[in-house]
């Protein structure tokens, strides 16, 4: 159960994981705001609260391990490993440089801490599926979390992993849609309609939850409900808002895989050490 202090403690941490994500992606001119500033509450719930890990032993049989499926939002993971000393910070100011460790996609053989590469939607399901049936073929206890796109869900592989999961009875595997409704291109809704997304993985066979993607009680919550749905995996929904944190950015799809430009940068410096949230 969450803590008042506890909850205090996650809503810190998101404000400065934020400034990281924003600095990197300033300092590197290119990569994705809008969908980085959207999860990172949803990182922060795992890594800060719910989480198996160990990050002086990446390589610990026993951790949970998270798979970022939408793979262009690594800036948040990037921003998370470093603020737990997996990576240097210093690394977060090389992003997408030719001599640094993280790439505009997440690849496992360049930055420590990472479960996968990811990136080519539509995967990253297929990924938890097997490391959860590997669990369970080897009676370990550790949870596989997959973080999925909402316009991600328009590949078909998804949907087939779904199916598998169920079939396997994966009740260690845990999906979280980080439901924001933009995509490149525009609306979810109508670059190819998802919905009803609830019903949709229902038919599939897993347990539903539909959270609010930046409420840290809910987000807790539903992760420990998420451990007592036994023989189905868990589907978590979670209704967020691209650029979540900067008022100009939030809920623009031009911001999808845009940097912040130098004033952009400023303003939204201001709005996150300034604002009712200012963590300074």
């Amino acid at each position: 159960m969450l803590t008042e202090e506890r909850y205090q403690h996650l809503k810190k941490k998101a404000l400065e994981l934020r400034l990281d994500i924003l600095k990197m992606l300033h300092i590197a001119r290119s990569g994705h705001t809008g969908g980085s500033l959207s999860v990172i509450d949803i990182l922060v719930g795992l890594y800060y609260y719910k989480m198996k890990y160990n990050s002086a032993d990446i390589h610990w049989e026993e951790r949970d391990r998270v798979i970022l499926s939408k793979g262009h939002a690594c800036p948040a993971l990037y921003a998370v490993l470093a603020d737990l000393s997996v990576i240097s910070k210093d690394e977060l100011w090389k992003l997408r440089t030719v001599e640094g460790k993280l790439q505009g996609h997440p690849d496992m053989l360049k930055t420590p801490g990472l479960e996968a590469s990811t990136g080519s939607l539509g995967q990253g399901l297929s990924i938890g599926n097997g490391m959860a049936m590997a669990a369970k073929l080897d009676k370990k206890g550790y949870k596989i979390y997959v973080i999925l796109g909402d316009g991600e869900c328009q590949e078909g592989q998804v949907w087939e992993a779904a199916m598998s999961a169920a079939h396997y009875k994966l009740d260690n595997l845990c999906a979280i849609l980080d439901y924001n409704g933009l995509q490149i291109d525009g609306a979810v809704r109508e670059v190819k309609n998802i919905e009803p997304i609830t019903d949709k993985w229902i038919a599939f066979g897993w347990e539903v939850m539909y959270i609010d993607g930046h409420d840290f009680y809910a987000i807790t919550e539903a992760l420990d409900l998420a451990d007592r749905v036994k023989s189905k995996p868990v589907m978590i929904i979670a209704r967020t808002v691209k650029g979540k944190g900067v008022s100009f950015m939030e809920n623009k799809a031009e911001y999808h895989g845009v940097a912040p430009k130098d004033d952009e940068y400023q303003r939204a410096v201001d709005e996150l050490t300034h604002g009712d949230d200012k963590i300074f």
